[in-house]
């Protein structure tokens, strides 16, 4: 059977009250509140962004879950887990200041932000998933503790996975340390030194230092690399590169398998909504300020995981003419993670489009 994929569209450029209105329509329309009982501890997860990044969903979007998770009796929180590379996110007390900073707070939301890694991001729990790649796989230890999950992912392009949506920010963003590491362990990257300008930021962000300068360039050291990809985000100059026909594919099995020892626990006690506004070339992770690339769209939302981000491919390339893929990253299949998830048994990528 079709899963069902609600669109409430909005004009480019709306306002952030319209898409916030966009927010409660699709969420009411999925029909999640009736899932909810009184006093269930609610995980509302997000993507808050890196320090200067201007284009993440905002936390008015937020503040439309929290509100409806309240009137269903339900306790919601926000929250999301500690990165692998430097910056404001790499631990709770930073992770949670920056989150304050950016608007997702009490006064904003009407909902606390709360990690659920734990202080360092090594708060975990090992869950049975039986996929192609991993028997077991590591997700944040207190999302065992949550009743259920609202997942709002602000949909771009992402140089590691094709497209950054639901998959990935559930998938990555709700392992602990070592499940991200684990999904990183395929990515080798290495430095074009023909191309190499020496300008030391891949050295400067390198989360372990595994890069040097050799000869006035830059060395990535493989025994000290864990993959997480920071490099090849900062580079200016194309100069780092990696085998993407080999790399990418395992890193999107990865990320699905993950997100399926998070999924499994909630069952039918989860939705899924993808912000399509300000769609960026490159994930919020990215410590800059992104321009947007794509005329905004809307709110996309279902209870199926899967669905949701088939339907983000299919809609921005009715719209636009190419998907988030297919227009930043050509290299990259972004299906693949969509594909292993709906062999996960995680949705269906056969779905009813309804237009609110």
């Amino acid at each position: 059977m079709n899963s069902t994929v609600y669109l409430a569209e909005v004009d480019d450029g709306a306002p952030i009250e319209e898409q916030a209105e966009a927010v409660t329509k699709v969420l009411t329309a999925t029909g999640f509140s009736n899932s909810l009982r009184k006093l269930d501890m609610v995980a509302i997860k997000v993507h808050v962004g890196e320090k200067n990044n201007t284009t993440h969903a905002k936390p008015e979007l937020v503040a439309e879950a929290v509100n409806i998770s309240q009137s269903a009796g339900a306790q919601p929180f926000i929250t999301d887990t500690a990165t692998l590379y430097k910056g404001e996110r790499e631990n709770a007390i930073k992770h949670t200041i920056h989150a304050h900073r950016h608007g997702f707070n009490v006064r904003r939301t009407g909902a606390p932000f709360i990690a659920l890694d734990g202080l360092s991001g090594t708060d975990e729990a090992e869950i049975e998933v039986n996929g192609q790649l991993h028997n077991t796989v590591k997700i944040a230890g207190q999302v065992m503790l949550a009743d259920a999950l609202i997942v709002i992912s602000h949909a771009t392009g992402h140089m590691g996975s094709g497209i950054g949506a639901a998959i990935k920010n559930v998938g990555m963003g709700l392992t602990s340390r070592s499940g991200k590491m684990r999904q990183h362990s395929s990515i080798t990257p290495e430095i074009n030194p023909k191309k190499c300008e020496n300008c030391g930021k891949c050295r400067k962000w390198c989360p372990t230092d595994a890069i040097s300068e050799r000869e006035n360039v830059s060395f990535i050291a493989r025994e000290d690399c864990i993959g997480c990809g920071e490099c090849i985000a900062v580079c200016r100059y194309n100069a780092v590169k990696y085998d993407f026909a080999i790399e990418s594919p395992v890193l999107q099995r990865s990320m699905a398998e993950h997100a399926a020892g998070v999924i499994r626990h909630f069952g039918e006690k989860s939705v899924y909504l993808n912000v399509l506004t300000g769609m960026t070339r490159d994930c919020d992770c990215i410590n800059k300020k992104q321009k947007k690339e794509v005329p905004d769209i809307g709110i996309l939302g279902s209870t199926d995981i899967v669905a949701v981000d088939q339907a983000t491919l299919d809609i921005t390339a009715r719209m636009h003419g190419q998907n988030l893929g297919e227009k930043f990253h050509p290299k990259l299949d972004p299906t693949i993670q969509i594909e292993h998830a709906e062999k996960m048994g995680l949705g269906n990528r056969k779905y009813r489009l309804k237009e609110i």
